[in-house]
């Protein structure tokens, strides 16, 4: 096996400050990178932000995510790709909402002033084709799936006296599934075929993720990739 090159190095010492669920997953792929690509499969790690909204919630603002997972681009054709992965750590959810009545009249009285966060994990799995331009450019386009993990209400004030913080378990609000389209725009770093790359992908998901309630809720999300390869050694440019 090759040794393991210090870029991905680095970024799994960064990793290790998160959940040990993604932590372990993080270090299979390091592990594993040089026997998963081949002539026809490239494999790697992809990290970024996303910043994630919920349709039809009254005030509701955008929140800023990090996410983290691994991807495979399988080549369907000469500049033709099938891309998928899982981001093992994926949250949507916004902020600045109106905070709502816990059932705790000491909780209540705290945070009437406050504001909730909403934050909803997911193990999403995005299946896209993707078109290669002159190399560099990426374009593609499909739909992604997610299966939730955990979600949970964080109620927060600052009354200028300090701050507070309550945070709530809620997964059995919202379905287990989430599903919608995603697109968008790449740009590989280098012409070689197996090559860091940097892009952005729109989601709009189209499954009301509530269980019960008047209003339909959806998540969409904007994301910011940074996708590095493992193990694939030294290739040879396109032209």
């Amino acid at each position: 096996m090759k040794l393991i090159r210090p870029f991905p190095v680095i970024l799994f010492v960064l990793f290790s400050l998160f959940p040990r669920q993604a932590n372990a997953q993080v270090l299979i792929s390091l592990l594993l990178g040089d026997k998963l690509n081949t002539e026809k499969l490239e494999f790697g790690l992809v990290t970024g932000i996303n910043r994630s909204y919920l349709s039809g919630i009254e005030s509701a603002k955008g929140l800023n995510n990090f996410n983290l997972g691994f991807y495979f681009h399988i080549k369907m054709l000469e500049s033709s790709y099938l891309s998928t992965g899982v981001l093992v750590k994926s949250n949507v959810g916004a902020q600045n909402m109106s905070v709502y009545s816990t059932g705790d009249d000491n909780i209540d009285e705290i945070f009437n002033n406050g504001e909730l966060t909403k934050r909803i994990s997911y193990f999403y799995v995005p299946v896209l084709w993707q078109q290669r331009l002159k190399a560099r450019w990426l374009l593609e386009g499909g739909f992604q799936m997610g299966l939730r993990n955990k979600a949970k209400d964080i109620f927060e004030i600052d009354d200028g006296k300090g701050e507070a913080t309550y945070e709530m378990d809620v997964g059995d609000l919202y379905t287990r599934f989430d599903a919608g389209i995603i697109g968008g725009i790449g740009y590989k770093l280098k012409t070689t075929p197996k090559s860091m790359s940097i892009g952005v992908n729109y989601y709009q998901g189209f499954t009301d993720i509530v269980k019960s309630g008047s209003n339909t809720v959806r998540n969409s999300s904007l994301y910011f990739y940074f996708k590095v390869p493992v193990g694939t050694g030294k290739e040879a440019s396109v032209d």
